[in-house]
Protein backbone atom coordinates (compact mmCIF):
# COMPACT_ATOMS: atom_id res chain seq x y z
CA UNK A 1 0.00 0.00 0.00
CA UNK A 2 1.28 3.47 -0.62
CA UNK A 3 2.65 5.63 2.07
CA UNK A 4 0.10 8.57 2.56
CA UNK A 5 2.18 11.48 4.24
CA UNK A 6 1.86 14.34 5.51
CA UNK A 7 2.95 16.45 2.40
CA UNK A 8 0.10 14.75 0.66
CA UNK A 9 -3.80 15.70 0.73
CA UNK A 10 -5.82 11.97 1.54
CA UNK A 11 -7.57 10.75 -1.37
CA UNK A 12 -11.86 10.16 0.19
CA UNK A 13 -13.81 7.61 -1.81
CA UNK A 14 -17.45 9.96 -1.32
CA UNK A 15 -20.58 7.63 -0.44
CA UNK A 16 -22.82 10.41 -1.12
CA UNK A 17 -24.08 13.64 0.49
CA UNK A 18 -27.80 11.84 1.14
CA UNK A 19 -26.31 9.02 2.36
CA UNK A 20 -23.73 10.10 4.64
CA UNK A 21 -26.33 12.19 6.46
CA UNK A 22 -28.70 9.57 6.69
CA UNK A 23 -25.68 7.10 8.52
CA UNK A 24 -25.08 10.31 10.59
CA UNK A 25 -28.32 10.79 11.78
CA UNK A 26 -29.30 7.42 12.13
CA UNK A 27 -26.88 7.21 15.74
CA UNK A 28 -30.13 9.04 17.01
CA UNK A 29 -32.65 6.29 16.93
CA UNK A 30 -31.02 4.59 19.68
CA UNK A 31 -32.19 7.34 21.64
CA UNK A 32 -35.77 7.69 20.45
CA UNK A 33 -37.52 8.46 23.41
CA UNK A 34 -35.48 11.39 24.27
CA UNK A 35 -35.35 13.12 21.13
CA UNK A 36 -39.01 12.46 21.15
CA UNK A 37 -39.19 14.15 24.28
CA UNK A 38 -37.63 17.15 22.77
CA UNK A 39 -39.48 17.13 19.70
CA UNK A 40 -42.60 17.76 22.02
CA UNK A 41 -40.76 20.27 23.70
CA UNK A 42 -40.28 22.22 20.27
CA UNK A 43 -43.70 21.57 19.05
CA UNK A 44 -44.57 23.38 22.17
CA UNK A 45 -42.47 26.77 21.96
CA UNK A 46 -43.46 26.70 17.94
CA UNK A 47 -47.04 26.57 18.69
CA UNK A 48 -46.55 29.54 21.15
CA UNK A 49 -44.16 31.54 18.94
CA UNK A 50 -46.78 31.59 16.14
CA UNK A 51 -49.65 32.75 18.47
CA UNK A 52 -47.59 35.73 19.82
CA UNK A 53 -48.38 37.58 16.50
CA UNK A 54 -52.17 36.96 16.69
CA UNK A 55 -51.94 38.30 20.24
CA UNK A 56 -50.43 41.06 18.43
CA UNK A 57 -52.81 41.25 16.02
CA UNK A 58 -55.87 40.94 18.79
CA UNK A 59 -54.43 43.70 21.00
CA UNK A 60 -54.20 46.26 18.37
CA UNK A 61 -57.28 45.52 16.33
CA UNK A 62 -59.84 44.77 19.12
CA UNK A 63 -58.63 45.57 22.62
CA UNK A 64 -56.53 49.28 22.01
CA UNK A 65 -58.56 50.05 19.24
CA UNK A 66 -61.73 49.74 21.62
CA UNK A 67 -59.99 50.92 24.33
CA UNK A 68 -60.71 47.98 26.59
CA UNK A 69 -57.76 47.73 29.03
CA UNK A 70 -59.30 44.88 31.09
CA UNK A 71 -59.52 43.06 28.17
CA UNK A 72 -56.09 44.04 27.37
CA UNK A 73 -54.62 43.19 30.85
CA UNK A 74 -56.18 39.42 30.40
CA UNK A 75 -54.36 39.10 26.89
CA UNK A 76 -50.95 40.14 28.41
CA UNK A 77 -51.55 37.68 31.49
CA UNK A 78 -52.14 34.66 28.70
CA UNK A 79 -49.09 36.25 26.99
CA UNK A 80 -47.10 36.02 29.85
CA UNK A 81 -47.91 32.92 30.64
CA UNK A 82 -47.67 30.78 27.74
CA UNK A 83 -44.26 32.78 26.99
CA UNK A 84 -42.82 31.44 30.79
CA UNK A 85 -43.64 27.95 29.55
CA UNK A 86 -41.98 28.83 25.70
CA UNK A 87 -38.65 29.28 28.24
CA UNK A 88 -39.07 26.04 30.59
CA UNK A 89 -39.70 24.50 27.32
CA UNK A 90 -36.40 25.61 25.62
CA UNK A 91 -33.91 24.96 28.43
CA UNK A 92 -35.42 21.46 28.82
CA UNK A 93 -34.87 21.10 25.31
CA UNK A 94 -31.20 22.48 24.99
CA UNK A 95 -30.35 20.04 28.43
CA UNK A 96 -31.27 16.93 26.71
CA UNK A 97 -30.27 17.51 23.47
CA UNK A 98 -27.01 18.57 24.75
CA UNK A 99 -26.66 14.99 26.66
CA UNK A 100 -27.68 13.14 23.63
CA UNK A 101 -25.49 14.81 20.96
CA UNK A 102 -22.14 13.97 23.57
CA UNK A 103 -23.51 10.17 24.13
CA UNK A 104 -23.84 9.85 20.30
CA UNK A 105 -20.47 11.85 19.68
CA UNK A 106 -19.26 9.19 22.87
CA UNK A 107 -20.57 6.58 20.47
CA UNK A 108 -19.08 7.45 17.39
CA UNK A 109 -16.07 7.67 18.67
CA UNK A 110 -16.04 4.30 20.50
CA UNK A 111 -17.38 2.81 17.31
CA UNK A 112 -14.70 4.63 15.23
CA UNK A 113 -11.83 3.33 17.44
CA UNK A 114 -13.16 -0.43 18.53
CA UNK A 115 -13.04 -0.50 14.54
CA UNK A 116 -9.20 1.19 14.20
CA UNK A 117 -8.20 -1.93 16.52
CA UNK A 118 -9.73 -4.66 14.33
CA UNK A 119 -7.52 -3.02 11.10
CA UNK A 120 -4.14 -4.93 10.15
CA UNK A 121 -0.56 -3.68 9.95
CA UNK A 122 -1.01 -2.57 6.35
CA UNK A 123 -3.29 0.30 7.11
CA UNK A 124 -1.49 1.47 9.84
CA UNK A 125 1.63 1.31 7.48
CA UNK A 126 0.29 3.25 4.58
CA UNK A 127 -0.89 6.43 6.84
CA UNK A 128 0.49 9.03 9.60
CA UNK A 129 -0.50 8.40 12.89
CA UNK A 130 -1.33 11.94 13.31
CA UNK A 131 -4.02 11.81 10.51
CA UNK A 132 -5.70 8.87 12.16
CA UNK A 133 -5.91 10.80 15.47
CA UNK A 134 -7.53 14.17 13.24
CA UNK A 135 -10.54 11.61 12.64
CA UNK A 136 -11.17 10.18 15.86
CA UNK A 137 -10.66 13.72 17.94
CA UNK A 138 -10.92 16.33 15.63
CA UNK A 139 -13.59 14.85 12.77
CA UNK A 140 -15.68 13.40 16.03
CA UNK A 141 -16.03 16.50 17.74
CA UNK A 142 -16.69 19.22 14.74
CA UNK A 143 -20.15 16.78 14.17
CA UNK A 144 -21.42 17.98 17.96
CA UNK A 145 -23.30 21.11 16.79
CA UNK A 146 -24.61 19.64 13.45
CA UNK A 147 -25.69 16.46 15.55
CA UNK A 148 -27.52 19.68 18.21
CA UNK A 149 -28.80 21.46 15.44
CA UNK A 150 -30.23 18.77 13.47
CA UNK A 151 -33.76 18.31 15.97
CA UNK A 152 -33.32 21.50 17.63
CA UNK A 153 -33.46 23.71 14.45
CA UNK A 154 -34.33 21.58 11.40
CA UNK A 155 -37.53 20.27 12.85
CA UNK A 156 -38.73 23.41 14.64
CA UNK A 157 -38.16 25.71 12.28
CA UNK A 158 -39.51 23.81 9.35
CA UNK A 159 -42.57 23.27 11.53
CA UNK A 160 -42.29 26.90 12.27
CA UNK A 161 -42.07 27.94 8.42
CA UNK A 162 -45.30 25.97 7.65
CA UNK A 163 -46.80 27.03 10.27
CA UNK A 164 -46.12 30.65 9.30
CA UNK A 165 -47.38 30.10 5.62
CA UNK A 166 -50.16 28.74 6.75
CA UNK A 167 -51.77 31.22 8.76
CA UNK A 168 -50.28 33.89 6.19
CA UNK A 169 -52.60 32.39 3.35
CA UNK A 170 -55.52 32.11 5.76
CA UNK A 171 -55.06 35.93 6.56
CA UNK A 172 -54.75 37.00 2.66
CA UNK A 173 -52.92 35.11 0.41
CA UNK A 174 -52.11 38.08 -1.98
CA UNK A 175 -49.87 39.54 1.29
CA UNK A 176 -48.69 35.85 1.91
CA UNK A 177 -47.54 35.80 -1.85
CA UNK A 178 -45.89 39.17 -1.73
CA UNK A 179 -44.30 38.63 1.41
CA UNK A 180 -42.57 34.93 -0.58
CA UNK A 181 -41.99 35.99 -3.47
CA UNK A 182 -38.12 36.07 -3.15
CA UNK A 183 -38.11 32.46 -2.40
CA UNK A 184 -36.93 31.21 -5.55
CA UNK A 185 -33.91 33.64 -5.67
CA UNK A 186 -32.96 32.25 -2.69
CA UNK A 187 -33.63 28.79 -3.91
CA UNK A 188 -30.88 29.54 -6.75
CA UNK A 189 -28.58 31.36 -4.89
CA UNK A 190 -28.37 28.81 -2.18
CA UNK A 191 -27.99 26.06 -5.09
CA UNK A 192 -25.16 27.92 -6.18
CA UNK A 193 -23.21 28.34 -2.98
CA UNK A 194 -23.23 24.90 -1.79
CA UNK A 195 -22.12 23.50 -4.88
CA UNK A 196 -18.33 25.24 -4.40
CA UNK A 197 -18.45 25.30 -0.65
CA UNK A 198 -18.68 21.69 0.14
CA UNK A 199 -15.70 20.84 -1.97
CA UNK A 200 -13.81 23.67 -0.06
CA UNK A 201 -14.15 22.42 3.08
CA UNK A 202 -13.22 18.87 1.99
CA UNK A 203 -9.67 20.52 1.03
CA UNK A 204 -9.73 22.16 4.26
CA UNK A 205 -10.07 19.07 6.09
CA UNK A 206 -7.28 17.54 4.20
CA UNK A 207 -4.91 20.15 5.23
CA UNK A 208 -5.75 20.02 8.73
CA UNK A 209 -4.95 16.40 8.75
CA UNK A 210 -1.57 17.07 7.10
CA UNK A 211 -0.96 19.93 9.75
CA UNK A 212 -1.69 17.43 12.35
CA UNK A 213 0.37 14.48 10.61
CA UNK A 214 3.36 16.83 10.89
CA UNK A 215 2.49 18.29 14.36
CA UNK A 216 2.44 14.19 15.95
CA UNK A 217 5.19 13.29 14.13
CA UNK A 218 7.31 16.36 15.07
CA UNK A 219 6.78 15.66 18.73
CA UNK A 220 7.58 12.28 18.45
CA UNK A 221 10.96 13.06 16.89
CA UNK A 222 11.73 16.02 19.00
CA UNK A 223 15.02 14.82 20.45
CA UNK A 224 16.21 13.91 16.85
CA UNK A 225 15.23 17.56 15.94
CA UNK A 226 17.39 19.00 18.73
CA UNK A 227 20.26 17.01 18.42
CA UNK A 228 20.72 17.91 14.79
CA UNK A 229 19.80 21.66 15.58
CA UNK A 230 16.93 21.16 12.72
CA UNK A 231 14.45 23.75 14.60
CA UNK A 232 14.32 26.05 11.72
CA UNK A 233 13.54 23.53 9.22
CA UNK A 234 10.90 22.15 10.60
CA UNK A 235 9.86 25.67 11.70
CA UNK A 236 9.43 25.93 7.81
CA UNK A 237 7.87 23.13 7.00
CA UNK A 238 5.13 23.81 9.47
CA UNK A 239 5.01 27.41 8.66
CA UNK A 240 4.19 26.15 4.79
CA UNK A 241 2.13 23.57 6.68
CA UNK A 242 -0.21 26.11 8.99
CA UNK A 243 -0.21 28.44 5.55
CA UNK A 244 -1.54 25.90 3.32
CA UNK A 245 -4.45 25.44 6.25
CA UNK A 246 -4.67 29.13 6.32
CA UNK A 247 -5.38 29.93 2.85
CA UNK A 248 -7.68 27.09 2.39
CA UNK A 249 -10.01 28.38 5.00
CA UNK A 250 -10.44 31.57 4.08
CA UNK A 251 -11.11 30.19 0.67
CA UNK A 252 -13.52 28.41 2.35
CA UNK A 253 -15.11 30.63 4.40
CA UNK A 254 -15.45 33.25 1.89
CA UNK A 255 -17.72 31.04 -0.02
CA UNK A 256 -19.59 29.75 3.22
CA UNK A 257 -20.04 33.41 4.58
CA UNK A 258 -22.51 34.16 1.14
CA UNK A 259 -24.91 31.91 2.51
CA UNK A 260 -26.12 34.82 5.05
CA UNK A 261 -25.58 37.82 2.48
CA UNK A 262 -28.49 35.88 0.05
CA UNK A 263 -30.72 35.23 2.81
CA UNK A 264 -30.46 39.12 4.44
CA UNK A 265 -31.13 40.26 0.49
CA UNK A 266 -34.11 38.04 0.12
CA UNK A 267 -35.08 39.05 3.39
CA UNK A 268 -35.13 42.53 2.79
CA UNK A 269 -36.58 42.23 -0.67
CA UNK A 270 -39.53 40.44 0.83
CA UNK A 271 -40.35 42.46 3.52
CA UNK A 272 -40.03 45.54 0.60
CA UNK A 273 -42.60 43.62 -1.40
CA UNK A 274 -44.90 42.97 1.41
CA UNK A 275 -44.99 46.38 2.16
CA UNK A 276 -45.29 47.76 -1.18
CA UNK A 277 -48.58 45.12 -2.12
CA UNK A 278 -50.08 46.06 1.38
CA UNK A 279 -50.43 49.77 1.27
CA UNK A 280 -49.65 50.85 -2.55
CA UNK A 281 -51.71 48.14 -4.18
CA UNK A 282 -54.50 46.83 -1.95
CA UNK A 283 -54.89 50.26 -0.02
CA UNK A 284 -55.52 50.42 3.49
CA UNK A 285 -59.60 50.14 3.52
CA UNK A 286 -58.85 46.11 3.28
CA UNK A 287 -55.53 45.94 4.93
CA UNK A 288 -56.15 47.06 8.59
CA UNK A 289 -52.77 48.55 10.69
CA UNK A 290 -53.01 45.35 12.78
CA UNK A 291 -53.05 42.64 10.34
CA UNK A 292 -50.26 44.60 8.26
CA UNK A 293 -48.20 44.58 11.39
CA UNK A 294 -48.84 40.54 12.22
CA UNK A 295 -47.81 40.20 8.66
CA UNK A 296 -44.62 41.99 9.65
CA UNK A 297 -44.17 39.91 12.32
CA UNK A 298 -44.66 36.47 10.59
CA UNK A 299 -42.39 37.93 7.80
CA UNK A 300 -39.64 37.82 10.76
CA UNK A 301 -41.00 34.52 11.74
CA UNK A 302 -40.41 32.97 8.12
CA UNK A 303 -37.06 34.55 7.37
CA UNK A 304 -35.61 33.81 10.48
CA UNK A 305 -36.49 29.88 10.48
CA UNK A 306 -34.85 30.31 6.90
CA UNK A 307 -32.05 31.90 8.18
CA UNK A 308 -31.51 29.47 10.43
CA UNK A 309 -32.09 26.21 8.09
CA UNK A 310 -29.39 28.02 5.99
CA UNK A 311 -26.46 28.40 8.58
CA UNK A 312 -27.66 24.65 9.71
CA UNK A 313 -27.24 23.67 5.54
CA UNK A 314 -24.18 25.87 5.89
CA UNK A 315 -22.79 24.18 9.27
CA UNK A 316 -23.63 20.46 7.02
CA UNK A 317 -21.61 21.27 4.04
CA UNK A 318 -18.67 22.76 6.23
CA UNK A 319 -18.86 19.33 8.29
CA UNK A 320 -20.12 16.93 6.17
CA UNK A 321 -16.17 16.16 5.21
CA UNK A 322 -15.65 15.25 8.60
CA UNK A 323 -18.48 12.42 8.57
CA UNK A 324 -16.88 11.71 5.32
CA UNK A 325 -13.62 10.92 6.76
CA UNK A 326 -15.04 9.19 9.59
CA UNK A 327 -17.32 7.36 7.45
CA UNK A 328 -14.56 6.68 5.32
CA UNK A 329 -12.83 4.46 8.10
CA UNK A 330 -15.56 2.70 9.27
CA UNK A 331 -15.74 1.05 5.61
CA UNK A 332 -12.49 0.35 5.57
CA UNK A 333 -12.55 -3.74 5.81
CA UNK A 334 -9.95 -5.57 7.76
CA UNK A 335 -7.29 -6.91 5.58
CA UNK A 336 -6.85 -10.02 8.32
CA UNK A 337 -10.31 -11.11 10.14
CA UNK A 338 -11.63 -14.37 11.46
CA UNK A 339 -13.29 -16.24 8.57
CA UNK A 340 -16.84 -17.84 9.12
CA UNK A 341 -16.66 -21.29 11.57
CA UNK A 342 -13.46 -20.70 12.98
CA UNK A 343 -12.48 -22.65 15.34
CA UNK A 344 -10.77 -21.77 18.74
CA UNK A 345 -7.39 -22.76 19.09
CA UNK A 346 -6.66 -25.05 21.89
CA UNK A 347 -3.56 -24.93 24.07
CA UNK A 348 -0.80 -25.49 21.76
CA UNK A 349 3.03 -27.38 22.23
CA UNK A 350 4.15 -25.51 19.88
CA UNK A 351 4.98 -26.80 16.36
CA UNK A 352 4.88 -24.89 13.48
CA UNK A 353 4.97 -25.55 9.78
CA UNK A 354 5.58 -23.37 6.75
CA UNK A 355 4.01 -24.92 3.49
CA UNK A 356 4.81 -23.54 0.42
CA UNK A 357 4.49 -20.00 1.78
CA UNK A 358 5.11 -17.31 -0.60
CA UNK A 359 4.31 -13.72 0.52
CA UNK A 360 4.12 -10.21 -1.13
CA UNK A 361 3.83 -6.60 0.26
CA UNK A 362 1.65 -4.12 -1.38
CA UNK A 363 0.83 -7.00 -4.03
CA UNK A 364 -0.61 -5.50 -7.37
CA UNK A 365 0.35 -1.88 -6.60
CA UNK A 366 3.76 -0.40 -8.12
CA UNK A 367 4.98 -0.22 -4.90
CA UNK A 368 4.71 -4.83 -5.17
CA UNK A 369 8.09 -6.11 -2.85
CA UNK A 370 8.23 -10.29 -2.84
CA UNK A 371 9.93 -11.48 0.10
CA UNK A 372 9.05 -14.92 0.37
CA UNK A 373 8.46 -17.29 -2.25
CA UNK A 374 7.95 -21.21 -2.10
CA UNK A 375 9.39 -21.56 2.27
CA UNK A 376 8.83 -24.59 4.07
CA UNK A 377 9.92 -25.79 7.04
CA UNK A 378 8.62 -27.43 10.33
CA UNK A 379 9.71 -26.56 14.16
CA UNK A 380 9.16 -28.85 16.69
CA UNK A 381 7.29 -28.03 19.94
CA UNK A 382 10.20 -26.67 22.48
CA UNK A 383 12.99 -25.46 19.55
CA UNK A 384 14.57 -22.30 19.61
CA UNK A 385 15.35 -20.96 15.83
CA UNK A 386 17.20 -18.11 15.11
CA UNK A 387 16.70 -16.18 12.02
CA UNK A 388 19.24 -14.18 10.41
CA UNK A 389 20.53 -12.58 7.28
CA UNK A 390 20.47 -9.29 5.75
CA UNK A 391 18.38 -6.30 6.38
CA UNK A 392 14.99 -6.95 4.54
CA UNK A 393 15.51 -10.56 3.99
CA UNK A 394 12.37 -11.47 5.47
CA UNK A 395 13.26 -12.83 9.23
CA UNK A 396 10.45 -10.17 10.40
CA UNK A 397 7.97 -11.50 7.78
CA UNK A 398 8.03 -14.92 8.84
CA UNK A 399 7.51 -14.26 12.64
CA UNK A 400 4.29 -11.69 11.74
CA UNK A 401 3.07 -14.03 9.41
CA UNK A 402 3.08 -16.98 12.06
CA UNK A 403 1.31 -14.58 14.26
CA UNK A 404 -0.75 -13.77 11.62
CA UNK A 405 -0.53 -9.64 11.28
CA UNK A 406 0.14 -10.05 7.92
CA UNK A 407 -1.96 -13.05 5.48
CA UNK A 408 -0.82 -14.98 2.99
CA UNK A 409 -2.18 -15.50 -0.72
CA UNK A 410 -0.40 -18.77 -0.95
CA UNK A 411 0.51 -21.62 0.82
CA UNK A 412 -0.32 -22.39 4.71
CA UNK A 413 0.64 -21.98 7.72
CA UNK A 414 -0.39 -24.60 10.80
CA UNK A 415 0.29 -24.93 14.54
CA UNK A 416 0.06 -27.75 16.01
CA UNK A 417 -1.43 -29.09 12.65
CA UNK A 418 -4.40 -26.22 12.93
CA UNK A 419 -4.76 -24.27 9.74
CA UNK A 420 -4.11 -20.26 11.30
CA UNK A 421 -6.61 -19.07 8.59
CA UNK A 422 -8.95 -21.26 10.23
CA UNK A 423 -8.48 -20.34 14.25
CA UNK A 424 -9.52 -17.25 15.62
CA UNK A 425 -6.93 -14.29 16.29
CA UNK A 426 -7.40 -14.24 19.33
CA UNK A 427 -7.24 -18.02 20.61
CA UNK A 428 -3.78 -18.00 18.43
CA UNK A 429 -2.28 -14.22 19.92
CA UNK A 430 -2.63 -15.23 23.67
CA UNK A 431 -0.91 -17.54 23.05
CA UNK A 432 2.09 -16.04 21.38
CA UNK A 433 4.66 -13.83 23.20
CA UNK A 434 6.30 -10.76 21.21
CA UNK A 435 9.43 -9.04 21.70
CA UNK A 436 10.83 -5.95 19.76
CA UNK A 437 13.73 -4.16 19.52
CA UNK A 438 11.37 -0.84 20.40
CA UNK A 439 8.66 -1.74 22.78
CA UNK A 440 6.05 1.05 24.24
CA UNK A 441 5.96 1.99 27.50
CA UNK A 442 2.56 2.80 27.88
CA UNK A 443 1.70 5.94 31.08
CA UNK A 444 1.18 4.41 34.12
CA UNK A 445 2.74 2.51 36.40
CA UNK A 446 5.35 -0.62 36.42
CA UNK A 447 2.83 -2.79 37.21
CA UNK A 448 0.49 -1.79 35.05
CA UNK A 449 2.68 -2.46 31.93
CA UNK A 450 3.94 -5.63 33.29
CA UNK A 451 0.48 -6.71 34.16
CA UNK A 452 -0.45 -5.22 30.53
CA UNK A 453 0.89 -9.06 29.01
CA UNK A 454 -1.58 -10.52 31.33
CA UNK A 455 -4.43 -8.69 33.12
CA UNK A 456 -5.53 -12.02 35.14
CA UNK A 457 -1.75 -12.30 36.35
CA UNK A 458 -1.77 -12.05 40.21
CA UNK A 459 1.35 -10.23 42.22
CA UNK A 460 3.04 -13.39 42.38
CA UNK A 461 3.66 -14.36 38.70
CA UNK A 462 4.27 -10.48 38.03
CA UNK A 463 7.66 -10.20 40.53
CA UNK A 464 8.35 -13.95 39.34
CA UNK A 465 8.22 -12.70 35.26
CA UNK A 466 10.32 -9.66 36.08
CA UNK A 467 12.82 -11.86 38.29
CA UNK A 468 13.10 -14.55 35.52
CA UNK A 469 14.20 -11.38 32.87
CA UNK A 470 16.46 -9.64 36.31
CA UNK A 471 14.00 -7.01 36.17
CA UNK A 472 13.04 -6.90 39.72
CA UNK A 473 16.00 -5.31 40.97
CA UNK A 474 16.62 -2.00 39.27
CA UNK A 475 12.28 -1.83 39.69
CA UNK A 476 12.75 -2.40 43.85
CA UNK A 477 15.26 0.43 43.42
CA UNK A 478 12.73 3.15 42.01
CA UNK A 479 11.05 5.48 44.41
CA UNK A 480 7.96 3.20 44.86
CA UNK A 481 8.98 0.16 43.09
CA UNK A 482 6.36 -1.38 41.08
CA UNK A 483 4.31 1.63 42.21
CA UNK A 484 6.26 4.23 40.41
CA UNK A 485 4.43 5.88 37.97
CA UNK A 486 6.35 5.95 34.46
CA UNK A 487 5.97 8.93 31.72
CA UNK A 488 4.58 8.31 28.30
CA UNK A 489 7.15 6.62 26.34
CA UNK A 490 9.36 5.78 29.20
CA UNK A 491 11.14 8.75 29.62
CA UNK A 492 13.38 8.95 32.19
CA UNK A 493 14.25 5.33 31.74
CA UNK A 494 17.15 4.10 30.21
CA UNK A 495 17.12 2.15 27.07
CA UNK A 496 17.90 -1.37 28.95
CA UNK A 497 15.54 -0.56 31.85
CA UNK A 498 12.41 0.13 29.14
CA UNK A 499 13.57 -3.30 27.41
CA UNK A 500 13.74 -5.16 30.94
CA UNK A 501 10.12 -3.74 31.86
CA UNK A 502 8.84 -4.66 28.29
CA UNK A 503 10.32 -8.23 28.89
CA UNK A 504 8.62 -9.10 32.25
CA UNK A 505 5.00 -7.90 30.32
CA UNK A 506 6.04 -10.89 27.64
CA UNK A 507 6.90 -12.87 29.97
CA UNK A 508 3.94 -12.86 32.66
CA UNK A 509 1.69 -13.68 29.57
CA UNK A 510 3.47 -17.56 29.72
CA UNK A 511 3.33 -18.03 26.12
CA UNK A 512 3.97 -20.86 23.90
CA UNK A 513 5.67 -19.54 20.99
CA UNK A 514 7.95 -16.48 21.90
CA UNK A 515 9.57 -14.18 19.52
CA UNK A 516 12.18 -12.09 20.00
CA UNK A 517 12.98 -9.53 17.38
CA UNK A 518 16.31 -8.34 17.80
CA UNK A 519 14.93 -7.92 21.21
CA UNK A 520 18.24 -7.31 22.76
CA UNK A 521 19.98 -5.14 20.29
CA UNK A 522 19.20 -2.03 22.70
CA UNK A 523 20.97 -3.51 25.65
CA UNK A 524 24.18 -2.93 27.41
CA UNK A 525 26.36 -6.20 27.58
CA UNK A 526 25.92 -6.34 30.88
CA UNK A 527 22.31 -6.28 30.99
CA UNK A 528 22.03 -8.39 28.54
CA UNK A 529 23.76 -11.19 29.78
CA UNK A 530 21.56 -10.35 32.96
CA UNK A 531 18.54 -11.17 30.16
CA UNK A 532 19.96 -13.71 28.43
CA UNK A 533 19.96 -15.77 31.23
CA UNK A 534 16.65 -15.33 32.21
CA UNK A 535 15.64 -16.10 28.48
CA UNK A 536 17.29 -19.34 28.68
CA UNK A 537 15.36 -20.67 31.88
CA UNK A 538 11.86 -18.87 30.36
CA UNK A 539 12.94 -20.95 26.51
CA UNK A 540 12.78 -24.27 28.36
CA UNK A 541 9.80 -25.99 26.72
CA UNK A 542 8.39 -22.90 24.47
CA UNK A 543 9.08 -22.64 20.89
CA UNK A 544 10.76 -19.88 20.09
CA UNK A 545 11.95 -17.52 16.98
CA UNK A 546 15.47 -15.48 17.83
CA UNK A 547 15.99 -12.71 14.95
CA UNK A 548 19.09 -11.27 16.13
CA UNK A 549 21.79 -9.24 14.13
CA UNK A 550 24.81 -9.97 17.03
CA UNK A 551 25.66 -13.47 16.24
CA UNK A 552 26.48 -13.75 19.72
CA UNK A 553 23.26 -14.05 21.22
CA UNK A 554 21.66 -17.06 19.12
CA UNK A 555 24.61 -19.47 19.93
CA UNK A 556 22.52 -21.70 22.18
CA UNK A 557 19.93 -22.42 19.13
CA UNK A 558 18.69 -25.54 18.56
CA UNK A 559 18.60 -24.19 14.64
CA UNK A 560 19.51 -21.49 12.66
CA UNK A 561 18.03 -20.24 9.52
CA UNK A 562 19.63 -18.21 7.08
CA UNK A 563 16.86 -16.44 5.20
CA UNK A 564 17.62 -13.98 1.93
CA UNK A 565 16.55 -14.12 -1.94
CA UNK A 566 12.75 -14.81 -0.24
CA UNK A 567 14.04 -18.59 0.92
CA UNK A 568 15.76 -20.48 3.67
CA UNK A 569 19.47 -20.49 1.89
CA UNK A 570 20.42 -23.00 4.55
CA UNK A 571 19.50 -24.14 8.14
CA UNK A 572 21.06 -26.43 10.81
CA UNK A 573 22.81 -26.03 14.13
CA UNK A 574 25.06 -22.96 14.87
CA UNK A 575 28.56 -25.71 14.75
CA UNK A 576 26.45 -27.64 11.67
CA UNK A 577 26.62 -24.40 9.90
CA UNK A 578 30.19 -23.16 10.80
CA UNK A 579 31.60 -26.60 9.56
CA UNK A 580 29.62 -25.79 6.37
CA UNK A 581 31.39 -22.69 5.97
CA UNK A 582 28.40 -21.74 3.82
CA UNK A 583 26.87 -18.31 4.21
CA UNK A 584 26.20 -18.40 8.05
CA UNK A 585 30.14 -18.71 8.39
CA UNK A 586 30.77 -15.78 5.85
CA UNK A 587 27.83 -13.79 8.05
CA UNK A 588 29.74 -14.69 11.49
CA UNK A 589 33.46 -14.28 10.33
CA UNK A 590 32.28 -10.88 8.80
CA UNK A 591 31.22 -9.74 11.63
CA UNK A 592 33.86 -10.34 13.89
CA UNK A 593 36.40 -9.47 11.18
CA UNK A 594 35.34 -6.24 12.19
CA UNK A 595 35.27 -6.07 16.00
Amino acid sequence: MAVNSYKEDEALEGIGKAETLKRLFSYMFQYKLPVLGVIICMLITVVISLINPLIIQEAIDTYIAKKDIGGLMHLAFFAVAINIIFIIMVKIRMYVMAKISNQILMDIRQELYQHIQTLSFSFFDSRPTGKILARIIGDVNSLKNVLVNAVTTLIPDFVTICGVVVIMVAKDWRLALASLSSIPLMALAIWFIQKFSHMRWQVVRKKSSNLNAYVHESIAGMNVIQSFFAENETQEVFSGLVGEHEQSFISAVRIADLFGGAIDFCWGLGAMILYWVGIFMIGGEYVSVGLLVAFGTYINMFWNPVMNLSNFYNQVITNLTAAERIFDILDTKPDIKDGENVEILPEIRGSVTFEQVSFTYDEGTPEETKVLENVSFKINPGETIALVGPTGAGKTTVVNLISRFYDIKKGKIYIDGYDIKKVSMESLRRQMGIMTQENFIFQGTVKDNILYGNLDATEEEMIAASKAVNAHEFIMKMDKGYDTELKERGAGLSIGQRQLIAFARTMVSMPKILILDEATSSIDTHTEFLVQKGIEALLKGRTSFVIAHRLSTIKHADRIFVIDKGGILEQGSPEELMEKKGHYYNLYMAQYKNL
